[in-house]
């Protein structure tokens, strides 16, 4: 038997507390590292990079960080991946 996750309520979507946390805290160090990388003196890079940095997060997160949606069809439990339980 799974142990139950702490789960949050976030603009009507429930997630992990623990991949909420971890998401935040990649896309933090990766968008302000990105943006203290650029020069201090171009506002436009610095924006950029900063843009970067977050596209790249959200790369990252997409790949660390899997759905734990369980979907139900016509009596039969099955996850994200169309496997049945």
């Amino acid at each position: 038997m799974k142990e139950k996750k702490d789960l949050v309520e976030i603009w009507g979507d429930v997630v992990a507390l623990n991949s909420l946390v971890g998401a935040i805290l990649i896309s933090s160090i990766l968008t302000m590292g990105a943006f203290f990388l650029a020069p201090s003196g171009n506002q436009s890079q610095q924006l950029f990079y900063g843009l970067a940095g977050a596209v790249i997060d959200f790369i990252i997160s997409a790949v660390l960080i899997k759905p734990k949606r369980i979907i139900v069809l016509d009596g039969q439990q099955t996850n994200e991946q169309g496997e049945s339980d």
